[in-house]
């Protein structure tokens, strides 16, 4: 077995020596909402609809947690983010499609999906008396 040459050059590129780009944090972003919105559906709805359902007392327990700022925020980010991974999944299967994968295009895309996801949100926001 023959040794290899010392580098003074790492074997891989490292996070580190990289910019973060647009198209990688949407990615990243991506996958952490999915993530995200799987937890709030699974664990967190289920409780509240619980607490909402068992009893006179308990709804009036949840609607006075719902009320609070701190969990309109919360809901607000959910909503944000529920409307990024809806718009991003629509980029994404563009992209399974072939569309839009020079790195021009991937740029606007990730712009507007960035664009319509503040301005959908904001406009459901508005629509439900969230804000």
């Amino acid at each position: 077995m023959t040794k290899r040459p010392i580098s003074p050059r790492p074997l891989s590129p490292h996070l580190q020596i990289y910019r973060p780009q647009l198209t990688s944090l949407l990615s990243i972003s991506h996958r952490l909402t999915g993530f995200a919105l799987s937890m709030i559906f699974a664990v967190i709805s289920p409780v509240m609809l619980y607490f909402l359902t068992y009893s006179q007392e308990t709804h009036s327990i949840a609607v006075s947690i719902l009320k609070h700022g701190f969990v309109k925020t919360i809901f607000s980010l959910a909503m944000f983010a529920l409307v990024y991974h809806f718009f991003n999944g629509i980029r994404h299967l563009a992209w399974d499609a072939g569309y839009g994968l020079d790195l021009d295009s991937s740029y606007k895309s990730g712009y507007l999906v960035l664009a319509m996801s503040l301005l959908i949100t904001f406009l459901i926001l508005l629509l439900i008396g969230a804000l």
